[in-house]
């Protein structure tokens, strides 16, 4: 198991996931906010999948072969 991806990628998704509650309180007061979280959920999507990515092949770890 490589720790330091998994907890990157752990730390990615729970940024993601600030950065889209950040952005919804303030969607409010921007000229268009559908267009805003329409990016927003985008940008944060894919972030927070890229990270469940890295930290689900962290977990895995690596294998050694069959002599292991």
């Amino acid at each position: 198991m490589n720790t330091r991806v998994v907890v990157t990628g752990m730390a990615m998704v729970v940024l993601a996931l600030a950065f889209f509650i950040g952005m919804a309180a303030i969607a409010s007061k921007s000229n268009d906010p559908v267009a805003l979280m329409q990016t927003v959920g985008t940008v944060s999507g894919v972030v927070g999948t890229l990270g469940m990515v890295m930290a689900v092949i962290g977990a895995l770890g690596k294998r050694n072969g069959w002599r292991s």
